[in-house]
């Protein structure tokens, strides 16, 4: 993993959104990215239960790729890049060639290089899409306006309707051929799936470190976006032959790591390490909380796969031929279950990610000349958690980790 790239990544939290509006709290380019795949993963199990075909691995890249492409341009409005897409096709060309060469020495990965270049051409229209990506990219759309939908509606509560109501006719019109979903139907008519994205949006308003000041600020949500980021680009560094299904239950495993806070909220590290006992009782007890509380809110053909994803999140598993979740060494995994009908998971490397996710909250803060005794001890206790010459995922954490705060 390149450094800067992971700090470029990081700027991502940054990035305000809706600047020339009021705001009741942050709006950053991280978090709205995190909903988005949030309400692809929930629309996409809907299509899926109907029987179409979604490309996970290609929706999840276009996160990252839409993601890096925002930062880059992170100056011009989305209404600018359109009228350029459409009356001055040349300049927009030049303008994503542009996006291209700001990434090309930070991305070693040839492959993910180049789906980047196709992805980009793609927007831009100089590429063809496959029609076998139509249900996948309709997903991804909807997705993208109901996010930004869902946002309009959260600043509607302090701003006049006169400042809003360009906008808001603007999104109605652009959600209009999407409407055939049958997950965004049940979103916008406040169906089930509506209170359970109530729920995870819960995590876009918890702050991560609440009890000190900090340089970026960071949401849960926005937290859990970034490290399904990292894992799938760590991942690939560390075993390029994973699976399609490892990589994607990877991604929305580490997606949806932080799920449970969505009705427990956030207990910092340093409480639930205060006795020997109670991280298992606090698990218990935010086991308890999920099923009573989130639960009851998922549909019945998502059910069992997100309890998979965020029950024992950080263990490598698979799901055995009898059914049952079995924890497996990381070599059982490329040996033997790295196969779509084992749905393995690397958990030890979304452990990995959330820490290092962590490690750049404190470090690139108290870099920033804001710091406390919490931001300075929490550093320093991840650098020293994970041994000189321990291997884990494939990956010299301990390495990985030094290397990068020596140098951001």
């Amino acid at each position: 993993m390149d450094r800067q790239l992971a700090l470029r990544i990081f700027e991502g939290f940054s990035i305000h959104r809706w600047n020339d509006l009021i705001r009741p709290f942050d709006m950053v380019e991280m978090d709205k990215a995190a909903e988005k795949m949030v309400l692809a993963y929930i629309i996409g199990k809907y299509e899926e239960n109907k029987g179409k075909v979604i490309n996970w691995n290609w929706m999840i890249y276009a996160s990252i790729f839409d993601l890096l492409r925002k930062i880059a341009l992170c100056d011009i409005k989305a209404p600018v890049q359109q009228m350029l897409s459409r009356e001055f096709p040349e300049e927009y060309m030049r303008l994503n060639e542009w996006v291209l060469n700001q990434y090309r020495l930070l991305i070693h990965d040839d492959e993910i290089f180049s789906q980047f270049t196709i992805y980009i051409g793609q927007k831009s229209g100089s590429f063809s899409i496959p029609a076998e990506l139509s249900e996948t990219i309709r997903v991804y759309k909807a997705a993208h306006k109901f996010s930004t939908i869902r946002e309009l509606e959260m600043l509607s509560v302090v701003n006049e309707k006169e400042r809003l109501s360009d906008i808001k006719s603007m999104l109605e019109k652009e959600i209009q051929p999407f409407l055939d979903l049958e997950g965004l139907q049940k979103l916008m008519t406040h169906q089930k799936a509506f209170e359970f994205l109530l729920k995870i949006e819960q995590l876009r308003f918890q702050t991560r470190w609440n009890q000190t000041p900090r340089v970026p600020e960071t949401s849960v949500l926005g937290h859990c976006f970034f490290v399904a980021i990292m894992t799938v680009l760590l991942g690939r560094e560390s075993n390029q032959k994973m699976c399609s299904r490892r990589e994607i239950n990877n991604f929305f495993s580490a997606l949806f790591h932080d799920l449970p806070e969505s009705v427990t909220r956030d207990i910092i590290s340093p409480v639930k390490q205060a006795t020997d006992d109670l991280p298992a009782i606090v698990k218990k007890i935010e086991d308890e909380i999920v099923n009573k509380e989130l639960v009851p809110f998922m549909e019945p053909f998502f059910r069992d796969e997100l309890i998979y994803y965020t029950s024992d999140e950080f263990s490598d598993r698979i799901i055995s031929e009898d059914g049952t979740v079995k924890t497996v060494s990381w070599e059982e995994l490329n040996s033997l279950y790295n196969k779509p009908e084992y749905n393995p998971v690397d958990g030890r490397l979304v452990r990995i990610c959330d820490h290092f996710s962590a490690l750049m909250e404190a470090d690139i803060s108290i870099k920033h000349g804001i710091t406390s005794t919490h931001l300075t001890g929490g550093k320093e206790g991840l650098l020293k958690h994970y041994g000189k010459d321990e291997v884990i995922s494939g990956i010299n954490v301990y390495e990985f980790f030094n290397d990068v705060v020596s140098a951001s």
